[in-house]
């Protein structure tokens, strides 16, 4: 994926913010860290992403997934994103979303509704 694509994905989640995290481009939701970038390894910072599936996408798609030994101890995944696929980022940022996001955006995505 490009940055472009990327940028597009994660703002079409409604509430979805633009800001920083750790010096790093970041998107935030309800004032809570959506996902960063990390320039280090050119990678998106995925959370809301348990110990068992980590692995199971490491093992299954090692030149996307990978973590740091930062975030060993964290449910977080790294993923490159030049190799990205966009269903893939969808599903993760989706968890992500529904656990941040304020209960009536998530009522009125499900319902259907336009999101303000």
């Amino acid at each position: 994926m490009t940055a472009d694509e990327i940028h597009a994905l994660v703002m079409a989640f409604p509430g979805v913010e633009q800001g920083t995290s750790y010096g790093q481009p970041a998107y935030k939701v309800n004032g809570k860290v959506f996902t960063r970038l990390r320039r280090e390894d050119h990678s998106l910072v995925l959370q809301e992403v348990g110990f068992d599936e980590r692995e199971m996408l490491i093992a299954a798609e090692p030149a996307i997934f990978h973590f740091t030994e930062h975030y060993r101890n964290y449910p977080v995944v790294l993923a490159r994103i030049d190799s990205l696929d966009p269903g893939s980022l969808r599903n993760v940022l989706e968890r992500r979303w529904r656990r941040i996001a304020p209960k009536r955006l998530v009522r009125e995505r499900d319902a259907g509704k336009p999101q303000g």
